[in-house]
Order: structure tokens, then sequence, then C-alpha cells
């Protein structure tokens, strides 16, 4: 009974289109008031700020930051370029350079809708002067753009990390594996759509321009291998990592680039405050709903069912895909991550599943949900960034979903993909 209340609850201020902080909040406190009505009102300010305070999203802030610094910055521009003078000239160059490009700063933002607007209106332009066609560019760019939320640091995978207690360090290494996976495919459709439109390279170009622009982009490239290097290194811990970001991508927009100034950085920085308070608010009111789930026995309650109905880890995956993907088509990632994770993730532990394997499942479905219509919001960063109607966007999107569902059943069913780094960096 107390479930089903809190879903109607959930589901009817979602569709009259109340923002995700109520819809979150509200079923939580009145569940609290009908159910546990005998638990003191303290417990909403208990769970809100202890919801939140927790070190391990001490890295969520620093990462926001720095995405922002370089998304308005000339990292992205000067990725872009030296990332196409090496993959240009080859047969599908452009579309090979924006897989690419987008792992590469996926790799320093950590943030998928930040990197559709750093890089969209750079690669855009060029893909269609290349011979690519419209939907298919924009359909690219979007998909190639949801690896910032696999690859470190991913912001998704830090949440995950806090809800379930896991190594954000492993979930980390096994992002970074799964990320290059989907990259990798995403490469290989580029190459087919490539060859069956004839669309050819652009001219090589000589070695001494290509060490030119190295020069200029080896700054860009220089953060994912300090943080990532001080991280596996054990020089500093993800968190840490975050706060060092934030300082390199400062130090090489103002003193080595020299395109940001103080007052650039000072909106930045309001901006990416903005973005903080509503990743953290949602935060706070998705732990008394995950509170409340835990009271009702969620949990347990669904592995009574799937073992009334005889079913296995195989079919229990399936399951888990098919919630995510369906919550992913109207809820934002950090929302669907906090109403689901806290109920299926015990179910997973119980089944045997890794929980960095389930995290990055988890991920997975997430970064999908991004590029899925109605509401995926990187569908509608590109139409404001590139100013195309929406619905030219998810034309675009469709074959690329269906590539995406493609990887995640491999990503699902074949967990050494997602545990062989984590293996080999395990103590």
């Amino acid at each position: 009974m107390l479930i089903i209340a809190i879903l109607i609850g959930a589901m009817a201020l979602l569709f009259l289109g109340f923002e995700m902080l109520i819809v979150l909040g509200l079923p939580g406190i009145l569940t609290k008031e009908f159910f546990f009505s005998t638990m003191p009102d303290l417990i909403y300010g208990q769970r809100i700020v202890g919801g939140i305070n927790h070190s391990t999203l001490l890295a969520i802030p620093f990462f926001i930051f720095a995405a922002e610094i370089m998304s308005k910055g000339s990292i992205a521009r000067y990725l872009t370029q030296m990332v196409g003078a090496f993959l240009g000239h080859r047969r599908g160059g452009t579309g090979l350079t924006t897989v690419a490009t987008a792992a590469a700063f996926g790799s320093v933002s950590g943030s998928a809708p930040a990197t559709v607007a750093a890089l969209g209106g750079i690669v855009y332009p060029e893909l269609k002067r290349q011979g690519y066609s419209e939907k298919f560019s924009l359909g690219l760019i979007v998909s190639s753009a949801e690896v910032a939320l696999l690859i470190p640091p991913s912001i998704t995978l830090i949440i995950y990390a806090w809800l379930t207690g896991t190594s954000v360090a492993a979930l980390f290494a096994a992002g970074l594996v799964v990320g290059l996976f989907l990259s990798a495919v995403f490469a290989g459709y580029v190459l087919f759509y490539a060859y069956r439109n004839d669309i050819k390279g652009d001219p090589r170009l000589p070695w001494s321009e290509r060490l030119q622009v190295m020069r200029r982009g080896i700054w860009a490239l220089g953060l994912p291998v300090v943080m990532l290097g001080g991280i596996y290194s054990g020089l500093f811990t993800p968190t840490e990592a975050a706060a060092v970001s934030v300082v390199y991508a400062l130090l090489v927009e103002m003193f080595v680039y020299r395109h940001m100034t103080l007052t650039d950085v000072f909106r930045v920085a309001t901006g990416a405050a903005i973005t903080t308070g509503t990743i953290f608010a949602l935060l706070a009111m998705g732990s008394i709903v995950a509170h409340f789930i835990t009271l009702a026995q969620l949990p347990a309650m669904v592995i009574d069912f799937l073992g009334a109905v005889d079913a296995n880890w195989v079919a229990f995956l399936l399951i888990v895909n098919l919630l995510f993907l369906v919550a992913g088509m109207f809820i934002d990632p950090n929302s669907t991550m906090l109403i689901l994770v806290p109920a299926l993730y015990p179910v997973a532990v119980s089944f045997g599943i890794d929980p960095i394997h389930f995290g990055i499942i988890v991920c997975l479905n997430t970064c999908i949900g991004m590029i899925t219509p109605p509401f995926g919001l990187d569908i509608f960063v590109a139409s404001s960034t590139l100013g195309e109607p929406i619905t030219k966007i998810i034309s675009g999107i469709m074959p690329f979903i269906t590539i995406n569902l493609l990887a995640l059943l491999v990503i699902t069913y074949l967990p050494d993909i997602s545990m062989v780094l984590p293996r080999l960096l395990a103590p």
C-alpha cells in the first residue's frame, strides 16, 4: 500500500508538470505523515542534511565548475583541432573526430550537456561541409556526448557510489573501459556511414602543422592525464582530483590560452553554483524517498516476487534495463537513480551481481536516457546550441538509440568487459 501511494503520487505530480524537486520530495513527506506519523518531524531535517553530508559528493561541485570553465573557454576547440589533425584526413575523418573529441572532452568534464554545448557549434558545420546529412550529424553529436557520463570524471558514477558505498576509483576504471567501448561502436557506425555514402576526409596535414596544433592542444590533454594518473597512482583521491581539475582548468584558460578573464570566471562560477544547487537539492529530496523505500522494505518485496516467479539474474537485469529505459524517457538521470537504485541495488547484490558491474549498467542506462525522447536533456541542449528543431534531432538520434541498446545488452550480459580494468587495478 505504501509503495503504491508513493508511485501514484510521484507519477501524478510528474504528469501535472511539477518540478522534480517536488516530485521527489512531496510523496516522501506525505508518506511520513500518513504511514509513519509517529516519527518526529525532525526526520526531515536529518535526512535532508544527512543525505548530502558525504565526502564523496564534494567532487560534484568541483567537476561541474571545471566543466563550465572548459566549455566556455578554449579547451574544447583546441581538443577538436588536435584530434582532427590526426583523424581528419581519413575516410569519415570529421565523424571520427567528433566521436574521439567527445570522449576526450568527457574525460575532463564529466558532463554530457556540457560536451554537447562545447563541441556542437564546432563540429556541426564541419560535418555538414564534409557531406554528412544534417540528421546524421545531429544524432552523432548528441550520442557521442553521452560517453561523458561513463568516462571519468563521471558525476553519475559519483552519485551511484554515494548511494551504494561502492569505490569511486573502481567505478571510474570500469566506466573508462565501457566509455571507450561505446565510442568504438559509434566510430564503427561512422565508418559504415562514410563508406556507404562515399564521404572522404580532408587533405592530410603536414607534420609541421600537426606539431603546431599539438603544442596548442597538449595543455587540454594534460588534465585527464594529471587527474586519472593522480587517482590510480594514489597521489590523491577522486574528490581531491576534482579540486585539482578546477585549478588546472583555470590556469590553462587564464594564463596559457588567455581566453578567460576574472569577469568570465565569476560568470562561469555563478552558472556552476546554480547547477550544483539544483543537483544537491534533488539529492537531498531523494534521500527522503530512499529512506522511506528502505522502511517499506521494498527490496525484500522485490526479492520475494522474483523468487516466486523463479526469476534468475538474467531476467532481473532485463527488468532493470527496462525500468531505467522507461524512466529515462521522462525523468532526468540523477532523479532516476535516486528513485530506482535504493530499491534495486540490494536485489542485485542478492543475485551475486558485482556492485561495480551493476553501477555501469545503471550509468549506461542513464546515458541512453539523456538522448531518449521525449525529454532527453541532451536533445534540448543541442536544439538550443545549434538552432535546430527538436524533431530533426530526434530523427537523427533514432539509429544511435538502436546502437546504444545493442551495446547495453553486450555490457549487461558480458560483465568481463566492464570488470577487466577494476580487477587489474585491485590490490
